[in-house]
């Protein structure tokens, strides 16, 4: 039996990774099992029936099970998970806390603890073929400058929770390597679809749009710091189709992949060609960003902008990511990144058909 275990699901790249993973011709599972936290039994089971919607094949061999990652043995019925452990061949874990604002206590219970119980439940596989991580290419912190796909602890100090506990999650991971194979993905900022700019939730570069929005009846609207900073923004498909086949070559096995744009945007150049396709109008002036950072601090003007504070220091860390592994691996796959450019159009004109969707919009504390 081929079967898949994942967890973070009816999230939208857990979702969209299910959904590349019954489409793809090759290594096509027998069964797909959704770890799920009661909560979103609903919400999971409504997700499932459009899949198999879109993949008639797999009508009965999705599956959900109730658990919780921050529980030993997952939270899973015991029977249920000794029953499955020698059957499963692919663990995908993407449950996480993914939120820049996130508190220390809870961003660690899930992201660290979490992590470490699916390692030791992946590590029980007694057929595993391939245990896949989704970490975060932020787990470089405040590092500068080119960050290779074999560093990680390199003393780096972090921006925020959410980067400090995906960092303390991949060393739990990569300590793993020496017991299963283990591949991990390194996302940078993940946006919508290149085609038609599809997303689920309207958070890194789409606060930009959402600040636009709420001062488009402003005259002139300034940049924020001098941006040069690249803004790494990779869309949701790439990472999809990019996963599907890294995890299951074995070419895979034992690395870690920045999947990020091998030739990102400075973040003053992202700004301005936003602003221009959004409003029709370029940036004028400059405002500090350390002023911007002040005002960010009352979460009235936070909400009412639709930004998170913590999202403006990732307009200064000037980080280059190399994905030297990544394209020699994905050489002969045909597989390739859109440009920030090409897709630009798709990105905004989703966002304004959609930004007024309550299910789309980021919570801001």
């Amino acid at each position: 039996m081929k079967n898949y275990l994942f967890t973070g699901f009816p999230g939208f790249i857990a979702r969209s990774l299910v959904k590349g993973i019954m489409e793809s011709p090759h290594h096509r599972p027998d069964h797909i099992y959704l770890l799920v936290l009661q909560s979103q039994r609903e919400n999971a089971e409504r997700e499932i029936q459009i899949l198999q919607s879109a993949c008639p094949a797999f009508k009965d061999r999705i599956h959900l099970i109730e658990g919780n990652i921050t529980l030993p043995d997952l939270g899973m019925n015991t029977a249920v998970s000794e029953e499955l452990m020698p059957t499963i061949r692919y663990v995908y874990h993407l449950a996480a806390l993914y939120d820049l604002a996130a508190q220390q206590d809870a961003a660690y219970k899930v992201n660290v603890d979490g992590t470490r119980h699916v390692t030791k439940w992946a590590e029980k596989c007694q057929n595993l073929n391939r245990y896949t991580y989704f970490s975060t290419a932020y787990v470089s912190g405040k590092r500068e400058g080119l960050i290779t796909e074999d560093e990680l602890d390199m003393g780096q100090a972090f921006k925020n929770h959410y980067e400090k506990t995906k960092f303390e999650a991949e060393k739990i991971v990569q300590a793993a390597k020496k017991r299963i194979p283990v591949t991990i993905i390194r996302p940078g900022i993940v946006r919508g679809r290149s085609d038609n700019g599809e997303t689920i939730k309207f958070d890194g570069p789409y606060f930009i749009l959402n600040m636009f929005d709420r001062l488009s009846f402003l005259p002139l609207i300034p940049y924020l710091g001098t941006g040069k900073a690249d803004g790494n923004f990779v869309p949701v498909d790439y990472v999809i189709q990019a996963t599907v086949y890294l995890s299951r070559t074995s070419a895979g096995a034992g690395k870690t992949y920045h999947l990020t744009d091998p030739s990102p945007l400075p973040m003053r150049e992202v700004y301005r060609l936003l602003m221009e396709e959004y409003l029709g109008k370029k940036p004028r002036g400059t405002i500090p960003l350390g002023s911007a950072t002040f005002f960010l601090r009352f979460r009235k003007l936070r909400r009412w902008l639709g930004v998170e504070q913590e999202a403006l220091a990732y307009l200064t860390c000037r980080t280059v990511y190399d994905t030297t592994k990544t394209e020699k691996d994905l050489a002969d796959s045909g597989i390739h990144i859109s440009s920030f450019e090409d897709t630009l159009t798709s990105m905004v004109r989703f966002y304004k058909t959609h930004k007024s969707d309550p299910d789309r919009k980021i919570h801001i504390n």
